[in-house]
């Protein structure tokens, strides 16, 4: 049997004794929490009569007997707690005789307890609770991993495997605590991003998740089908078409944050659920919709971390305002020496092919500018930079722009080497519209699974008549990578997309049939 086994089986043991005692070990009734550890280290002060009768919970963590005395330590949401129980202190009217059977010899890492008592310090110095009452709240059926350190501090043997920590991540917020602060940010960043817009007025909404026809981007969907109405559905990709929608119904502006799914590859970067918010004002446009990006971008790095300036690996990003801005086509001639503006698609190619770009067949001019722009630039842009004005091809959903011919109204914020925003004048004209989707319609033949398709609908509502509209989308995850100094959109997943896990599977031995 392996250590890990008999472990388990020794706790489900004292499991069965804890019962034989009378004791429930996952009970019922509500433990009134009074206190955390938290707000119990940054207020106690010697001597201070407020803390003299609390009531605490928590994982116990680690456990040092000595007679009929112990030190242990507990962990709830807000950190770690050192407690100190005594047989003789233990509240009358309770059975001395549990500390030994129960505390010393049945409880086990991992359980969790909740205790009575008042708060001191040790004689070293060490913020204390004395424990009056103690009671099991749930047994532990499966031990923690424990973190070791050798003679010198240095750490071993700890719950590090990125795989392990990504399907057990409720081990992984237990047992390193840092990866709890990180999910906290990301909250924050959404708590920051709502107080800004609601101050301004716009409306948090919801939109569908299954739809008829996907659209609002550029990529592959998830396919359903729905059993009643006997029709295929698609997960979205985006929620911008419904939005928009939302305008043309009278609101000044909207916003919702958005589980998309994209049926597409997976990387550090991807992954096929995510997060994005949306917004879409009314009667604005893209240069109006820069300078809210700068601002709100900037209050949530404060938020968060308490400054604009961000360390992310070995780059330090400050986020104070104004950012810089490029065109996409200066940004390729600055990156390559190479003037692209005036190319038709057959020079695109050759243009690629000369930069060592991958490049196939179905790609039309806007893939071809946007492979080369990811390639040869993308990577360079480490300061939040707004590249800007790009080719029609590439926006099917932005408005043409309004002195640059072959031009939309559209950016991208991109932070760190990569996008993490992007944003239109929103296209409002219905025939404009039309010809745009016929001509996506075209890159789907020629192959391109990334094509948009045509939605009547939406087409329909833009007759009624929208207004000029600038719109954003903000891509939280990658956003959350930045602001938690995370290397992996799986780090900032509570439970990343991951391949199933593999089962053991246990031969056993074939039995040797009698003879008769």
């Amino acid at each position: 049997m392996s250590e890990l086994k008999e472990q388990e089986l020794i706790r489900r043991e004292n499991l069965e004794k804890i019962r034989d005692l009378g004791i429930n070990p996952y009970p019922s009734e509500e433990f009134e929490i009074n206190v955390t550890a938290e707000e119990l280290l940054a207020n106690f002060k010697e001597g201070d009569e407020t803390y003299q009768e609390i009531s605490m919970a928590g994982r116990l963590m680690s456990r040092r007997i000595m007679g009929k005395a112990s030190f242990a330590e507990i962990l709830d949401s807000t950190g770690k707690m050192q407690i100190y129980v005594s047989r003789d202190d233990i509240a009358p009217g309770e059975d001395k005789a549990l500390y030994n059977t129960m505390f010393k010899k049945l409880l086990d890492l991992g359980d969790f307890i909740g205790i009575k008592g008042f708060a001191f310090y040790t004689q070293m110095g060490q913020l204390t609770v004395h424990v009056k009452s103690l009671t099991i709240l749930s047994k532990s059926l499966k031990p923690l991993p424990v973190v070791k350190t050798d003679a010198d501090g240095k750490v071993y043997d700890a719950f590090t495997d990125p795989e392990a920590r990504y399907r057990q991540r409720y081990v992984d917020l237990v047992v390193n605590p840092e990866v709890r602060e990180t999910f906290r940010k990301r909250t924050q960043m959404y708590t920051s991003m709502r107080e800004y817009l609601n101050e301004k007025g716009y409306l948090e909404v919801e939109t569908p998740i299954l739809q008829p026809l996907y659209g609002g981007a550029a990529a592959r969907p998830f396919t359903t089908h729905h059993n009643t109405l006997d029709m295929k559905l698609y997960l979205r990709i985006a929620n911008e078409l419904y939005l928009k929608r939302l305008i043309v119904g009278g609101f000044d502006g909207v916003y919702e944050f958005s589980k998309d799914f994209r049926n597409e590859g997976m990387s550090r970067f991807h992954n096929p659920e995510f997060t994005q918010i949306e917004l879409y004002v009314a009667y604005k446009d893209y240069e109006w919709m820069m300078n809210l990006v700068e601002e709100m971008v900037e209050k949530v790095a404060m938020d968060t971390n308490g400054t604009t300036k961000v360390q992310v690996g070995e780059n330090v990003i400050d986020f104070k305002r104004p950012w810089k801005r490029l065109s996409m086509y200066e940004a390729i001639e600055h990156y390559t020496g190479i003037d692209i503006s005036e190319m038709d698609e057959d020079q695109l190619r050759t243009t690629a092919k000369s930069l060592h770009i991958e490049i196939d067949d179905s790609m039309g001019r806007g893939k071809l500018i946007d492979e080369i722009f990811g390639e040869k630039c993308e990577a360079q842009l480490i300061q939040p930079t707004f590249i800007t004005d790009y080719p029609i091809e590439m926006s099917p959903l932005a408005k043409k722009h309004r002195s640059k011919e072959g031009l939309v109204e559209r950016f991208e914020a991109v932070c760190n080497g990569k996008e993490i925003c992007n944003a239109f004048s929103e296209l409002n004209d219905p025939i404009d519209q039309r010809e745009r989707f016929e001509s996506q319609l075209e890159l789907g033949k020629r192959g391109d699974e990334e094509a948009m398709v045509l939605d009547e609908d939406f087409l329909r509502s833009l007759e009624y008549g929208m207004p000029p509209t600038a719109g954003l989308g903000i891509g939280m995850d990658r956003l959350a990578m930045i602001m938690t100094n995370s290397n992996s959109i799986q780090d900032v997943l509570f439970f990343p997309q991951m391949k199933p896990e593999k089962q053991q599977v246990v031969s056993e031995k074939p039995r040797e049939e009698s003879a008769e």
